[in-house]
């Protein structure tokens, strides 16, 4: 077996975890250059339409103080303007030094020779910190993300502000309200249009669930005109299904609109608020810890770490102990469901042999743990099932 300091480090190896490290400061970039064009667009097709009218008034010699107060309020929007992109420039600002810090985080794992380097130990643990503050952001745990980044030193690795709104956004779906939902959909809604997101629909109709639970049925009317019939295809089955909401009341056991009133559609919303929040930001349905988690216990796992006769201190049938981490009363339950991975080298002793009931063990091993079983000459006992057999019935293994 090669030795550890043998091992070379393969960087593109790591970074496939790494990924949403550089690509959300890009959606970010992105999403604000688009806000602020959207920004200036439409101040600029205002302060043009203002300034033609202020040029047609003096063309006309009205009053100077109508001219005066136009443009007045040219140079107050121009100003507002101003303001706007100067929020934009510093939000940007924070961007590029995060995508900076973030460029020489991974930077350094290139400098790294091999894996036993103790570089390689110092990027491990700022890579375990980052993915246990987001962990913790994914759980709602922002203020314990925020200390522990903080303790760490790690605020520019971490997207604590990102998750923080989108916990907050969430929370408010879950406790009965779209308002917040439905700003941060119209802040983001050029992004979202492009990915065909349900979500501003299926708030509107929630809004008009609403309305027809408190028996506001013109109201209810007004409202879907306004949001449902307009902005969706006619087509739509839940268009169909709103309008037939209208003659079932709250306590109806007609499907499908007793469940359409059912306030598990509040936590629908909030799952469909926190995908259309990641697919938009290009981050990970799960947390990476769990994917970290998962490819490691996987590299770890063999078919016998499950066996019923598998030497682990979370079998009671066993009586030897062992050093596989997946047998561990820790890890053990935790891996039960996932694949074990195809190796394709093996650490096995230089005398194995087979036992009558297949389990394969070195012969010296095996046979100096019959002695100090107390087994007379001749016989041998599985250390794990705790059978005896004859020395006649070993049979040596040849590994092809």
């Amino acid at each position: 077996m090669a030795e550890v300091t043998t091992i070379k480090l393969k960087p593109e190896t790591h970074l496939l975890l790494d990924q949403p490290l550089l690509r959300l400061p890009v959606e970010l970039s992105k999403k604000n250059f688009k806000l602020a064009a959207v920004h200036a667009e439409h101040d600029k097709r205002a302060i043009l339409s203002s300034l033609k009218s202020a040029a047609n008034d003096a063309q006309k010699k009205t009053d100077p103080a109508e001219t005066l107060k136009s443009l007045d309020n040219m140079i107050s929007r121009m100003k507002n303007l101003k303001r706007k992109m100067e929020t934009f420039h510093e939000e940007d600002k924070v961007i590029h030094r995060q995508t900076s810090k973030r460029l020489q985080h991974l930077h350094n794992l290139y400098q790294i020779p091999g894996l036993a380097d103790v570089e390689y130990d110092n990027w491990s643990r700022i890579r375990l910190d980052r993915l246990l503050v987001d962990y913790l952001l994914r759980s709602g745990f922002g203020e314990s993300a925020r200390a522990l980044a903080k303790e760490k030193g790690i605020e520019d690795l971490a997207d604590l502000e990102v998750f923080v709104q989108c916990h907050r956004v969430e929370g408010s779906l879950r406790g009965g309200s779209t308002q917040e939902c439905l700003a941060w959909c119209s802040e983001h809604r050029e992004l979202t249009r492009k990915t065909n997101s349900t979500l501003e629909f299926e708030l509107r109709l929630q809004q008009f669930i609403e309305l027809r639970r408190k028996g506001l049925l013109l109201e209810a009317r007004q409202h879907a005109q306004k949001y449902i019939i307009s902005n969706a295809e006619t087509t739509n089955p839940e268009v169909h299904r709103a309008a037939g909401l209208l003659a079932y009341s709250p306590h109806t056991r007609m499907e499908p609109y007793k469940s359409m009133y059912t306030q598990s559609r509040w936590d629908f919303l909030a799952n469909l608020f926190v995908k259309t929040h990641h697919d938009l930001f290009a981050l990970p349905a799960r947390p990476l810890l769990h994917i970290a988690l998962s490819a490691g216990l996987s590299a770890l796992k063999t078919p016998s770490c499950h066996s019923k006769y598998a030497s682990s201190s979370s079998n009671a049938s066993s009586t030897t102990t062992t050093v596989c981490p997946i047998c561990s009363t820790e890890l053990n339950e935790l891996a039960r469901r996932l694949r074990h991975v195809q190796h394709n080298k093996s650490s096995v002793e230089h005398d194995p042999i087979v036992l009558p009931n297949g389990r394969v063990y070195g012969r010296d091993r095996l046979l100096e743990m019959s002695t100090k079983f107390g087994l007379e000459e001749g016989k041998v006992k599985d250390p794990t099932t705790l059978e005896v057999f004859d020395d006649s019935q070993i049979r040596k293994v040849f590994i092809s």
